[in-house]
């Protein structure tokens, strides 16, 4: 990453950091931006999620770790993200009409995972998000297995959990992701 762009990205940040004081409560950006100064790998993944419609932002810092948790925290969907299906076996398994992805392979390809549902549901308490998309969300294997995946949005005040077969896409349905630095 060039030193212009890491400048805007960082300025980005803070600016989300300091407008959303509630997701973050006790933490301070210069303790964020010190631990992301030389971290080339987190502020790559950061920038992809930031280009892809995410606006990731800090949620949270792990108490044993110290680690901090990044989230998207895009009122809708990433936009960047969409029309995509759950993972490579169902983008596989696809014979025509194909997306031109999927959330697993591009997240892994960020260096970001797929939020599980617990995740989506500890986001929702930082605001409303997904009131007129869906996201894709970790699945278990035992559902998976059976040939389907698992999507989140929130409607009528609440989280609904969905299922759906693994090789669906919408172009309303991407995916929300998060890293730890």
């Amino acid at each position: 990453m060039k030193p212009q762009q890491r400048e805007v990205l960082l300025r980005s940040m803070k600016r989300r950091f300091e407008k959303h004081t509630q997701r973050h409560k006790g933490i301070a950006w210069a303790e964020v931006q010190a631990r992301l100064d030389g971290n080339v790998g987190a502020l790559e993944s950061l920038r992809q999620m930031e280009d892809s419609g995410g606006e990731p932002d800090v949620i949270g810092q792990d108490k044993a770790t110290g680690l901090y948790t990044f989230c998207d925290c895009a009122a809708e969907s990433p936009s960047g993200r969409r029309s995509l299906c759950y993972d490579k076996e169902a983008l596989d398994a696809r014979k025509e009409h194909k997306p031109q992805g999927s959330a697993v392979e591009m997240a892994a390809a960020m260096g970001i995972c797929l939020l599980n549902e617990e995740q989506y549901r500890a986001l929702q308490q930082f605001g409303e998000f997904d009131a007129k998309t869906s996201s894709w969300v970790s699945t278990p294997a035992d559902v998976r297995s059976l040939g389907g995946a698992l999507f989140c949005d929130r409607r009528y005040g609440q989280v609904f959990v969905y299922h759906n077969g693994a090789q669906s896409y919408y172009a309303s349905r991407a995916f929300r992701g998060w890293l730890q630095v």
